[in-house]
């Protein structure tokens, strides 16, 4: 049971273990997407296809039709990862060895829909995966076995997401095979130690320049790529303040002592440099609201060329 890619590469290893055989694939209805709003399979949907699996996409569990189409299925295990429907106790109770999950945190750290970019918010050096037994609770389960993985100074939202992707299937792959050996054991979550993940809105994109260079960072990296990251420029000469989009750049040194937070100190090569509560902020790619991506040195010379120093900063969208 799974949607999105990180689901579906946990498919793929899934369908990689020689010790069993998947009857069945569960996935959220196709959804409207893009500009023109056509439906489209999710990711788990088309490798399930490509595979010859059959596919069910039931709205939710609440019909008795639905529980009792997957419990035709006779399943031994059920095997969960970012499905993003909710499980009820009639569903969880089918499988003859228990529903398990795989989560991309370090559990009972950040339970929830966005466990990945909440790690990267809170500054965290390390997250992981937990494959739990699932119950009621939001991700709550007793854990069958955990992994951490570091976070580096430049790993975003995505990266984290592909090696967490890889390392969730491998492990699923091997609580499976110690359940074939009788060795599977699980210990207890500390619920007096569990935080929430809840998932991302939009807005949490904005950028808060009145933090430290190292928020910042965080922030940005966090954001990339959904829903990405922004701030709004604003610059002498222009009506309205320029929403531009940010992929991560880097820290750079104390910022100076004349420019306050959300200041855009100055163009070095392709940097954009930006001044936050401690540290310059260097930003190397943009993109401009309207227009195509850009690296600092093409943004410059298309927006700031006649703007004295120190006259361009960031401002809130009504430019106040």
């Amino acid at each position: 049971m799974g949607t999105p890619d990180f689901a579906a590469e946990v498919l793929s290893r899934v369908l990689d273990w020689p010790h069993g055989k998947v009857v069945g694939v569960y996935t959220q209805p196709d959804r409207p997407c893009g500009r023109g709003q056509v439906c489209r399979p999710s990711p788990v949907k088309r490798l399930a296809l490509e595979r010859g699996l059959p596919v069910f996409q039931p709205v939710n569990f609440k019909a008795a039709e639905a529980v009792e189409e997957l419990r035709a299925l006779a399943p031994d295990l059920l095997l969960v990862a970012a499905y993003g429907l909710i499980l009820p106790r009639s569903v969880l109770d089918i499988p003859r060895f228990g529903p398990f999950n795989v989560h991309a945190s370090l559990l009972p750290k950040h339970r929830g829909a966005a466990p990945i970019q909440r790690a990267l918010l809170a500054g965290d050096r390390s997250t992981g995966i937990t494959i739990m037994r699932m119950e009621e609770g939001l991700d709550s389960g007793p854990m069958l076995l955990q992994r951490a993985l570091a976070i580096g100074i430049e790993d975003t939202a995505q990266t984290l997401h592909d090696e967490l992707a890889a390392m969730g299937g491998e492990m699923l792959c091997e609580v499976m095979d110690a359940l074939r050996a009788g060795t599977l054991s699980q210990i207890p979550q500390d619920d007096g130690q569990a935080t929430y993940a809840p998932k991302l809105r939009k807005e949490e994109g904005l950028i808060d320049w009145g933090g430290s260079a190292a928020a910042v960072h965080a922030r940005i990296r966090a954001m990339t790529p959904w829903p990405g990251a922004y701030f709004h420029l604003a610059l002498p000469g222009r009506e309205k303040p320029l929403r531009v989009g940010v992929l991560p750049g880097r820290i750079g040194e104390e910022k100076p002592a004349w420019a306050a937070p959300g200041d855009l100190v100055g163009v070095t090569g392709c940097e954009i440099r930006m001044a936050t509560a401690d540290r310059v902020y260097a930003l190397l790619a943009l993109h401009p609201q309207g227009k195509k991506p850009m690296d600092g040195r093409a943004f410059a010379c298309g927006y700031l060329d006649s703007c004295p120093e120190g006259q361009a900063k960031a401002c809130s969208g009504d430019g106040l």
